[in-house]
């Protein structure tokens, strides 16, 4: 390689760049000793390249684990009655959910007022996280008013929405608002990813067939993996 032809670290980015079809989505590249070695270069330009590789979204850098190879981006439509869990199965993704925590809490001044609650009313929360052909792509918060303690009860793993259909309830969404920002350490650590890395954010709340308000939701997904698109 020359310095002629640009910088050493972009040079070694294009030439991984264009290797990468060679890798399935969760490989790992070499590490960054044995890419020095290859390439004659020290472990600084190294890292300047799979710099370059992390920012387009090609790759992952885990500490303690190296650089681990992304697939293309997952693309989710918006629209009133899309469920996510079922979107993707019936498009041949392997999705799965797990419940990591549930507790009572109070509710905020935005979940009294979309929930249908009073001042002071506490509700319940569940929070699962989300998986797409074994990668963790999205963490979701799910909120209920009290008065749904006994159908939530049951709830273990899977599609939030299915479960509450075995009680009657057939949700439609009434709004969603997407928005962006850096995760949490914990939203980072439970998604895999860099702190310093944005991560979308959607507020959806849903309905009954009765027009009654069940669920409030708050979803943090993984952007250099998972992108929405709205259908009007």
């Amino acid at each position: 390689m020359s310095r002629q032809d640009g910088p050493i670290y972009q040079q070694i980015a294009t030439v991984l760049r264009a290797e990468l079809g060679q890798y399935q989505p969760g490989d790992f590249l070499p590490s960054e000793m044995r890419l020095a070695e290859r390439f004659q270069v020290n472990r600084h330009t190294v890292r300047g390249a799979l710099q370059v590789l992390e920012q387009e979204s090609c790759i992952l850098r885990i500490k303690g684990k190296g650089a681990q190879v992304l697939g293309s981006l997952l693309s989710y439509p918006l629209s009133q009655n899309t469920a996510y869990s079922s979107w993707f199965e019936a498009n041949g993704h392997n999705v799965r959910t797990c419940l990591v925590a549930k507790r009572s809490r109070l509710a905020t001044a935005v979940e009294v007022k979309h929930l249908a609650l009073s001042e002071g009313d506490s509700l319940l929360e569940f929070k699962t996280l989300r998986f797409l052909e074994g990668e963790a792509v999205s963490l979701i918060s799910h909120c209920f008013a009290l008065r749904h303690q006994l159908m939530l009860e049951q709830y273990q793993n899977g599609s939030m929405r299915d479960h509450l259909r075995s009680y009657g309830h057939e949700l439609e969404r009434v709004f969603s608002a997407i928005g962006a920002r850096l995760p949490s350490v914990d939203e980072a650590a439970r998604l895999r990813m860099a702190v310093n890395q944005p991560v979308l954010t959607v507020e959806t709340l849903s309905r009954d067939q009765h027009g009654h308000p069940i669920e409030l939701a708050f979803t943090v997904s993984r952007s250099d993996r998972f992108r929405y698109h709205v259908v009007m």
